[in-house]
């Protein structure tokens, strides 16, 4: 009997209005939908001071950091979506993906990272959507040893995109970001079972 998946869902962005905080919420769903336990985070309640290698000798890593890597550590994949910024990933995603890859004592390298299976989407208010930022965070991933699924959702227009109840007012786009989470919940079930 094969259990439960456990997805950790967040955006790359603290800001309380975030479009991409509204999108990964759709994606939860439709894990949720597809049997997946989901638990969203928001990375504005943990706060982490940027990546500094002299901290970290200094004082180890900071608790929000060890908080954040052992919610990583007890889910099987992450759906992540992350605004583009000047191109690229957002600085809030890479400084925790920083914090999240260091190594303890007694750990296994990537531990947060390596065999865990991972979906992809952004909105931005221009026209791609984030879309040139998810090939930098898809490379990034895949470096430190996630399955990278190949589909993925750039929201453009992100400004006009959504409701007032936090759905895509584009019925075929909510239901691709909807079926990305539940492809999440369903690749992650088949490689469980």
């Amino acid at each position: 009997m094969s259990r439960t998946v456990k997805i950790l869902a967040f955006a790359g962005s603290t800001r309380r209005e975030s479009f991409n905080k509204r999108l990964v919420r759709i994606a939860a769903a439709g894990a949720r939908d597809a049997g997946a336990a989901v638990t969203i985070l928001d990375l504005a309640e943990l706060p982490l001071p940027l990546f500094d290698q002299d901290l970290e000798t200094a004082q180890g890593l900071p608790d929000n950091a060890r908080r954040l890597k052992a919610l990583m550590v007890e889910h099987d994949g992450f759906l992540i979506s992350s605004p583009e910024y000047n191109s690229s990933v957002s600085g809030v995603l890479k400084n925790a993906i920083d914090w999240a890859s260091r190594r303890e004592e007694g750990e296994k390298p990537l531990v947060a990272f390596a065999g865990k299976v991972v979906a992809l989407m952004s909105a931005s208010p221009g026209a791609l959507g984030g879309l040139r930022g998810l090939v930098h965070v898809r490379a990034i991933l895949g470096n430190l040893g996630m399955l990278v699924l190949p589909q993925q959702k750039a929201v453009g227009g992100a400004h006009q995109a959504f409701t007032d109840d936090g759905m895509l007012a584009d019925p075929r786009m909510q239901a691709d970001v909807t079926a990305l989470g539940s492809r999440l919940a369903e690749t992650l079930t088949k490689l469980i079972a």
